[in-house]
Formats: structure tokens, C-alpha cells, sequence
């Protein structure tokens, strides 16, 4: 049984190995995302310490981890496209999952967790990005009904950005 719940500090060293985990992966598909020292222990903890930092945890291990915020991206603002929508909207970032646990649909259960966060918060526009070269986070995007918008800028680098609208919860 999984659970999604907001990390505490004392999960920093899980979720920053989680993330190491997760950087590897890139490095070895051939992947310039998180290749620059980003993310690090520094912006997990400022996740966590604003309450945007959330983990899926299987018992007591935490397996999962993700950023979630509402209108927080200032990046977003600016976009080489169009936005399906323009009112408020969730952003998350940093999803990563476990090495032990990939090819289980975790990042997909994560996803759904945020659907879930959207519509308790009563926003129906879900906004994330990810790097033209992570193939696999793509396929999940399409797979979940995620719209190609465009591309934004993040750090310095384009960023292909994608936009789910929620049913219900205008």
C-alpha cells in the first residue's frame, strides 16, 4: 500500500538518494537533465521546508519523491506556445522514483496523487515540464492526457512544457 503524504526533513537523506538515483539514470540514458548540480540536498530542503516537498512511501520507505506547488513557476510565465489555460494551476517538478522500484507505474501513481491534490485544492490545470531528452517521461505525459504547450525556459534551458485539464473541478 502506497501513500503520498508532504516529507518531513528527517527524509532528506532518502529522498537525496532517491534523487542520486534518479541523476544516474539520466547520465546513463545520455541525458543532459540533472546533469549540472541540480537538483541538490539545498533545493530538497527548501521543498520541504516550504511544504512543497512530497514523497510516496511504501510502509515507512520512502520510495518516490516530487515538488508540488500551486502557481508557483515563475518560468511559466513565458512560453514559446500557448498554455491550455491561463487561471490558477499545480506545478510539480522533480518526480523520481526509487532504482529498486522503476517499471512499477510509480511516477504515474505519483501523477495521479497530484490530480488528486489539484482537485481537493479545487484547480483543474495541472502544468509540469521536462527535457527534450527523457524519453520515458514524455511517454508518461502522453500517456496520462497531457497537452504539449510549447517550450519554456528553465535555468537557461528550454524545457518542453505540458498542461493537463482536470474534469470537474472548475
Amino acid at each position: 500500500m502506497y501513500t503520498f503524504r508532504k516529507a518531513q526533513l528527517s527524509e532528506l537523506p532518502q529522498i537525496w538518494e532517491i534523487i542520486q538515483q534518479a541523476i544516474a539514470r539520466r547520465k546513463a540514458a545520455g541525458s543532459e537533465q540533472w546533469q549540472d548540480g541540480y537538483p541538490n540536498p539545498e533545493v530538497l530542503r527548501s521543498d520541504i521546508a516550504k511544504g512543497a516537498g512530497f514523497v510516496l512511501a511504501e510502509g515507512e520507505t520512502v520510495v518516490g519523491y516530487c515538488a508540488v506547488t500551486i502557481n508557483d513557476e515563475p518560468a511559466y510565465t513565458t512560453i514559446d506556445g500557448k498554455w491550455l489555460t491561463d487561471g490558477d494551476f499545480v506545478v510539480f517538478h522533480r518526480i523520481a522514483v526509487a532504482h529498486s522500484q522503476t517499471g512499477k507505474g510509480l511516477a504515474k501513481k505519483i501523477m495521479e496523487h497530484i490530480e488528486t491534490f489539484a482537485t481537493d485544492n479545487h484547480i483543474r490545470s495541472i502544468k509540469a515540464d521536462t527535457n527534450f531528452d527523457n524519453p520515458a517521461m514524455l511517454r508518461t505525459f502522453e500517456s496520462m492526457g497531457y497537452t504539449y504547450c510549447g517550450e519554456v525556459l528553465l535555468r537557461g534551458k528550454p524545457r518542453k512544457a505540458f498542461e493537463k485539464l482536470l474534469p470537474g473541478t472548475a
